[in-house]
């Protein structure tokens, strides 16, 4: 692995799997190996009698490097609610996700781990998702929905990266609605009042198109 970075949101539904997987594909387009992970998926089916997740199932097809399913999502619930909560007795184990990762970022020149809903959010009655980013020592990426309240939110979730004790390396904007109010105003204003760099605007598109929104990432930095 040359690098790494850990996805998380400002909220659940943000747009953190459509980020992750735009910046595989961006990634790739620089000539480099990528693999994605989603260690902990709430709100999983039952296909070829497992459960899987339709977002883990997204970043394991857009890797550069065959994964098991198993290796991409070890901990899948059915229940679309907290992991925490979704767990019922089969709590997460955080070696078992550090165990698979450190398995993982040695088959790739970079790797992507997402997160579940936003930074604080529990994995079980001792460890939230904070904790599981400061152990596997990644670098952060905010995933930012743009829309009513997002001001507030991205300060908040960027505040408490930086409380965490981590590295927020930058942030993305996702455009998740076309007739919001003063949308360019939105951003700027969330550009002038964190620190971390913005790392792109993916526009808002009624049909999920990766390697168009892979175009408006604006940094190379992250290579």
């Amino acid at each position: 692995m040359k690098k790494g970075y850990f996805i998380t949101g400002t909220d659940t539904d943000v747009g953190k799997t459509w980020a992750t997987v735009t910046l595989m594909r961006f990634f790739k387009a620089q000539g480099l190996s990528v693999v994605g992970m989603k260690p902990v998926a709430a709100g999983c089916e039952w296909q070829d009698e497992e459960l899987k997740n339709e977002d883990a199932l997204l970043i394991q097809g857009d890797g550069s490097v065959n994964l098991t399913y198993q290796q991409i999502n070890p901990y899948a619930f059915e229940a679309a609610v907290s992991p925490h909560l979704a767990a019922k007795g089969d709590e997460v184990e955080a070696g078992a996700i550090l165990q698979a990762f450190n398995v993982i970022k040695q088959k790739a020149d970079i790797v992507l781990v997402e997160g579940a809903g936003g930074w604080l959010v529990p994995l079980n009655n001792e460890y939230d998702i904070a904790d599981l980013a400061k152990e596997m020592q990644l670098p952060v990426i905010m995933v930012v929905a743009i829309r009513l309240g997002c001001i507030n939110h991205a300060r908040l979730t960027y505040q408490a990266i930086i409380n965490s004790g981590c590295l927020c390396a930058g942030w993305l904007a996702v455009c998740v609605d076309s007739e919001m109010a003063m949308q360019k105003e939105n951003i700027n204003t969330i550009e002038n009042k964190i620190a971390a760099p913005l790392l792109g605007v993916l526009p808002y598109v009624s049909e999920r198109d990766f390697d168009l929104l892979a175009n408006h990432i604006i940094t190379k930095e992250l290579i």
